[in-house]
């Protein structure tokens, strides 16, 4: 187990966090699965959230993520999505038109679990494997 430390505290918090897309459509390509991954990196450092593992298919993503305490784990979470769904839509704009009239790309929900039923292993196992085409 390694101990992370923040503002006065020591911590080890890991997170699994899966987002779909609205409609469980399936209209995440490759290209934008790999872009997705860009954007969640980048959106975690700026949040200062070590994303773990990323990892996706057709119609959703994972992300196995470890945060501080204090961290609003729902802001965070929503900020993810709207930056997300903002560049991927900005930058795949005619292939997402075949799939979405309006300007959405995920849910309104998400699931996020505390990874502490399972080995951080399993998941990360668990996320490789997701199909990436």
């Amino acid at each position: 187990m390694k101990l992370h430390t923040h503002s006065h505290c020591v911590y080890d918090l890991t997170y699994y966090l899966v987002l779909v897309s609205k409609y469980r459509r399936k209209c995440f390509s490759y290209d934008i699965l790999m872009y997705a991954e860009e954007i969640c990196r980048s959106t975690c450092e700026k949040w200062d959230v070590e994303l773990l593992e990323f990892g996706g298919e057709a119609d959703h993503i994972h992300l196995l993520f470890s945060a501080y305490p204090n961290l609003d784990l729902s802001k965070f979470i929503n900020n993810l999505k709207t930056v997300s769904s903002r560049m991927i839509r900005k930058n795949f704009k005619e292939h997402l038109k075949a799939f979405y009239y309006k300007p959405e790309l995920w849910t309104r929900s998400y699931c996020l679990l505390s990874t502490g039923g399972v080995t951080i292993e399993v998941i990360e196992k668990y996320i490789q494997n997701q199909g990436k085409k």
